[in-house]
């Protein structure tokens, strides 16, 4: 049995249905809401247990971290993993990629941003939230066991990157260039609060050239590790993804619609 995509295209029924929003049982929702909840609770517990602690790699702070941010990710992308067609799936090793690649070179620059999350918001804002979701971890995870392990911690923020993008595609943010900017800015706060315990605690800051030096700068003045990382964070991505989504945005444009349409079903 086979069916059609708006474009056209002819899928096997199995590829059909891990596209089809239908086909997400409860199991797929309690999944994706349990996995939410425990990043969110996994912050909280930052919060108010540690947040005077000054020992960055204490590890009765570190790990835990670690682990319900990861294991979070990983929830959420089984519990959407049905919703992504294989030929879906087939793409986000290229954009894992590019990510790697702009990541590793902004890494080592005094540009204190990180453009490594093009890719997983081009996904995004083409296939949805799952596949965004997807790439931004998977991106994270094998640039760890490749180039850089640090990336790995950070692998549940980036999977939140990309669903938010792809909920933010969903809600026509990404029509007009101004709303791109604005929906990047937002995504860019929300990212920065929950990657700033990991830079803290785990890495004792910033983890590039550029974005170290604004942690030690703040501390300088007077502010704790915690609170100097989480402004550096907020401030570094809030101008981050607001640049992201607004690449993103010209990227858009010059996609032809038969091949947008092609990622219609998932979206």
């Amino acid at each position: 049995m086979v069916s059609r995509t708006m474009s056209g295209q002819r899928l096997a029924s199995s590829e059909a249905g891990l596209g089809n929003h239908s086909t997400t049982s409860v199991k797929d929702r309690v999944l994706t809401i349990i996995g939410a909840l425990l990043m969110v609770i996994t912050y909280v517990w930052t919060l108010l247990s540690h947040q005077g602690q000054q020992e960055a790699t204490s590890g009765n702070i570190a790990m835990p971290l670690v682990l319900g941010y990861f294991i979070g990710a990983l929830l959420i992308i089984l519990g959407n993993i049905k919703r992504i067609p294989l030929s879906i799936i087939a793409l986000i090793p290229f954009a894992a990629a590019i990510n790697i690649v702009l990541g590793q070179i902004v890494g080592i620059s005094p540009i204190p941003l990180y453009l490594d999350t093009i890719a997983t918001v081009l996904i995004g804002y083409l296939a949805g939230p799952a596949a965004g979701a997807m790439t931004g971890a998977l991106t994270n995870i094998a640039w760890g066991l490749t180039i850089n392990p640090t990336t790995i911690p950070f692998a549940g923020g980036a999977a939140l990157i990309g669903l938010l993008a792809g909920y933010a595609a969903r809600a026509g943010f990404f029509q007009r260039w101004w709303k791109a900017l604005i929906a990047g800015a937002f995504v860019g706060v929300i990212a920065g609060f929950v990657g700033a315990p990991v830079a803290a605690y785990v890495y004792g800051g910033g983890m590039g050239v550029g974005t170290g030096s604004i942690v030690a700068t703040l501390q300088a003045t007077g502010q704790s590790l915690f609170a100097a990382t989480t402004l550096q964070s907020v401030l570094s991505d809030t101008i981050d993804k607001a640049a992201v989504f607004l690449i993103v945005w010209v990227l858009g444009r010059g996609i032809p619609q038969r091949v947008k349409d092609r990622f219609s079903t998932t979206r």
